[in-house]
């Protein structure tokens, strides 16, 4: 088994375990991540989700599986596949409405650091190593993944990184935007972290995701959409059970 999800109460984990390939992607784990990711998603009870090496010592990923990746390269048929099945991946990655956090401790290369970028939050460890590098083999970053990339670096730094290919250190990637928080025990910050998020607002988290989401593409303004959204909270549960929670002077159950 290369890639499974594993659910702890309000906690999910989509695990990459493929240790011995330094968890790189096959075509089956491009195509297989998404339906786990939707299971994740669709489940109720799930409220963060993780992506993360299985084993602690291990890379994140190495991106792409060079062995199956060089042999089915020179099949457009095998390449309209595979853009497709890691297109997929992506999108729906980035899109997911539930918060996500990337835990990294090893080598995240590659396709490895598009699957990081495309989650909400980023947590490392000393001895993560982030690297895109497309120059190094004559290839190009897709739009939606070199956007990602904007996204969370500037358009400088992403040049840099994609011009250069080089390997960056976790903490010249926490001091350019690449990751976002950089710890001593890059698991444990991250279960804290997704511990809170999973003890707050859902109906928040979703449409705050939404909104960042519509800024990141472009809009500046409120629409009658963006307005819906804020509106919206004041008929949720969530906001009831905040409102009662906050004068009966008691934490709030979400």
């Amino acid at each position: 088994m290369t890639l499974r999800l594993e659910k702890n109460g309000k906690i999910a984990h989509l695990l990459i375990d493929r240790p011995d390939k330094r968890n790189a992607f096959t075509q089956k784990m491009w195509e297989l991540f998404p339906a786990l990711l939707a299971d994740a998603m669709a489940d109720d009870a799930v409220r963060v989700l993780t992506v993360n090496a299985s084993k602690k010592d291990s890379a994140f990923c190495a991106g792409a599986d060079i062995g199956e990746f060089g042999a089915g390269s020179t099949d457009p048929e095998w390449r309209v596949r595979n853009q497709a099945a890691i297109g997929k991946l992506q999108h729906e990655l980035a899109q997911a409405p539930k918060p996500t956090i990337a835990v990294i401790d090893g080598d995240c290369v590659g396709g490895g650091c598009g699957i990081a970028l495309a989650c909400d939050i980023r947590v490392a460890g000393p001895r993560a190593r982030f690297g895109i590098t497309p120059a190094k083999l004559g290839l190009v970053y897709p739009l939606h993944d070199t956007k990602l990339l904007v996204d969370a670096v500037g358009p400088s730094q992403a040049k840099r990184i994609l011009f250069a290919g080089q390997i960056l250190p976790a903490d010249e990637a926490l001091r350019i935007g690449l990751i976002t928080i950089l710890a001593d025990e890059p698991y444990v910050e991250a279960m804290a972290l997704a511990d809170t998020m999973a003890s707050v607002s859902s109906h928040s988290q979703r449409m705050s995701k939404a909104i960042i989401k519509r800024i990141l593409d472009g809009q500046a303004d409120d629409d009658a959409d963006s307005r819906a959204l804020f509106d919206s909270a004041f008929e949720s549960d969530d906001f009831k059970e905040g409102v009662s929670a906050f004068l009966d002077k008691r934490k709030p159950e979400f």
